[in-house]
């Protein structure tokens, strides 16, 4: 592991006898309470109601907290900049948090082989927990997971083990998944006492391994647990799934454990990683990063938006630069310019040159092969149609049919002419090529940086299009969903559907049956209620309870189109993920000035580690913010 951006600090204390390193390297805080069990549950606690004025100060200790965080943030983006690629100077960290060495099986769970008791050793044992860890999972019925286990559990075997165990399909992993199951019923069932004694060892870890001080500020660390070793998964049909992720060694850390050194310490300021190491199944490299709130994601952010304003001024010159370089007599101008065109106007990622074989077949705009289009001279009632087809990032399918313009089509025809479906479209372009030709139209300027233009100025338009000052909190918020949604929909960010999808659709349903009826209800008696006021005029008793009747009425009202309004939300977001776009490309200021010109509460929009990371934005907006 090299360790960059590193000051050492001579002071730290050293180790405990109890080394946190050996608690369990569980996620932070207490996963939510279950439900009670069934004989609490026939005892219940009862519990005090707060009064309205414990109620006030609880609000006003929570407003008094927030203040108070404000006044202690780094508001770095009011200081200036460093200059040649400086990042800071200044960094002291303690380094990663490595999970616990691996323990022996207890003497009563067995592995099984050709139905004998087989105890392996530590190294193979650890492994064949991995695997049965996963046995109710499909990616073990899977014969490539299945095969590229195999092959990486007999290195960790010994020879006589390699000897006895060759055939996967005579191994019996049932009792270690058992223990398994059973630990991981018991964490549910732990009681709130033994909770509370895991949150206080994991703070801390957090406390000693979760930050660092940069320029003499105190700043959260993102990734400071090292990721433990398990069984390679990937996304979709990964042609690696199932391989060994090896444990990763401090060869590695720099306060090291016993008969471990660190393979290099570096002092270098002009990164922002503060770790790196090589994983083992893909072979690329991993790094310790700032938490996104930090000043080294934040400027970055900033950074990225203001050139993506910046195009905003040259986008014109620069398409129509790209429409004359179509007519070009030169092969590789012409490429370049129709790839140039599908990611301006459809938002396709570049995409990256990778090994034949060695990951998914995953492509971008650049990769695309002669099978991932067809093109249709009439399609539709449309003429020129494009239809893709192809995995794109994460292995999600990307299947869109766009008309294009002749010229377009025409070449495209051109680029496909003798060749094979497995050929590249555009063979004389790859993704640094288009890359140098952006920056020298604008320095900065890359593929990523149209795609995350093209989708914040659809993301402002949209929201200008869609928001109405007069409309309800709630249809405010539908408005900025379905602006979010467009631009996710641009971006392809697609996800599938929770499998308590249909359950929790059903469930809001029937809730919405249930405030109809008692609104109908609330309605008659209202009816019935001013009948009673025709009747006696004079009644004053009778007038207030009109007034409560009718304000009965309007609160069922604005609670059923509450839940209408969230039922049409969760069914537009079956299949859309709205977070990819919204934290990653979309430029916050856009939101925050909606907010306030809307007059919706920020944390509407974000919750309170997004505001923590877009803090700067949050603070340098106004309401007449344009991208």
């Amino acid at each position: 592991m090299l360790f960059a951006a590193l000051r050492l600090n001579r002071k730290l204390k050293e180790k405990d006898e109890a080394d946190p390193r050996t608690e369990n390297n569980t996620k932070e805080g207490i996963k939510k309470e279950k439900k009670p069990k069934k004989e609490e549950a026939e005892h219940p606690v009862t519990t005090k109601k707060k009064s309205k004025e414990e109620i006030e100060a609880a609000k006003a200790l929570k407003i008094k907290k927030r203040e108070e965080e404000e006044q202690q943030r780094w508001r770095w983006w009011e200081e200036d900049k460093y200059e040649d690629g400086v990042k800071w100077k200044f960094l002291e960290h303690r380094g990663p948090f490595f999970p616990p060495e691996y323990q022996h099986l207890p003497d009563n769970v067995n592995f099984y082989y050709n139905g004998k008791v087989v105890k392996l050793g530590l190294a193979a044992e650890e492994v064949a927990l991995f695997f049965a860890q996963m046995l109710d999972h499909e990616y073990t019925t899977k014969d490539v997971f299945r095969n590229n286990f195999f092959k990486d559990w007999r290195k960790e075997m010994t020879l006589e083990e390699r000897v006895l165990i060759s055939d996967l399909n005579k191994c019996d992993f049932r009792e270690l998944h058992t223990m398994h199951k059973e630990k991981v019923e018991a964490r549910k069932a732990m009681s709130k006492e033994e909770k509370l004694v895991m949150k206080e060892a994991n703070q801390k870890i957090v406390e000693e391994y979760g930050f660092c001080i940069l320029d003499h500020h105190r700043e959260r660390i993102g990734n400071f647990k090292i990721e433990p070793p398990g069984l390679f998964r990937g996304r979709g049909e990964h042609p690696k799934q199932g391989m060994l992720k090896k444990r990763i060694q401090s060869e590695h850390e720099w306060l090291p454990p016993a008969g471990h050194h660190w393979k290099e310490v570096r002092h270098d300021n002009t990164v922002t990683w503060l770790a790196s190491w090589t994983e083992n199944v893909q072979g690329s490299c991993k790094y310790v990063m700032l938490n996104p709130s930090s000043k080294l994601k934040g400027e970055k952010d900033w950074e990225k938006y203001e050139v993506a304003r910046r195009l905003k001024s040259c986008v014109n010159g620069i398409r129509q630069q790209y429409q004359q370089d179509i007519k070009s007599k030169q092969m590789e101008i012409r490429q370049r310019a129709v790839a140039l065109y599908f990611i301006d106007k459809l938002a396709l990622r570049a995409g990256n040159e990778k090994e034949e074989g060695e990951t998914a077949d995953t492509v971008g705009c650049c990769s695309l092969r002669v099978e991932h289009i067809t093109l249709h001279d009439l399609l539709e009632d449309k003429e020129c149609v494009v239809e893709f087809d192809f995995l794109g990032k994460d292995c999600i399918r990307y299947y869109n049919k766009v008309p294009v313009t002749k010229r377009v089509f025409k070449n495209l025809k051109l680029f496909m002419k003798n060749k094979e479906p497995g050929d590249d479209l555009f063979d004389r372009l790859n993704t640094c090529l288009l890359n140098k030709h952006l920056s020298s139209l604008l320095p900065g300027l890359t593929a990523k940086v149209f795609r995350t233009f093209n989708a914040s100025i659809t993301l402002q338009e949209q929201l200008q299009q869609l928001s109405n000052m007069t409309d309800k909190p709630a249809e405010k918020l539908l408005s900025y969903n379905r602006a979010n949604r467009a631009v996710a929909v641009l971006c392809n960010h697609q996800r599938v559907p929770p499998k308590t999808f249909d359950q929790s659709m059903a469930n809001l349903q029937s809730k919405i049956d249930g405030r109809r009826e008692q609104l109908a209800l609330a309605k008659s008696e209202l009816k019935l209620a001013k009948k009673e006021v025709k009747a006696h005029s004079s009644d004053s008793k009778l007038q207030a309870v009109v007034e409560r009747k009718k304000k009965a009425v309007q609160r069922c009202e604005e609670q059923l189109m509450k839940m209408e309004v969230q039922a049409t939300n969760r069914e537009e977001n079956k299949q859309i993920a709205l977070g990819t776009s919204k934290l990653n490309y979309l430029d916050p200021r856009i939101s925050v000035a909606w907010c306030k010109n809307m007059e919706v509460p920020l944390d509407k929009i974000y919750n309170k580690s997004q505001r923590d990371k877009f803090a700067w934005a949050v603070d340098m907006t106004g309401a007449d913010f344009l991208f």
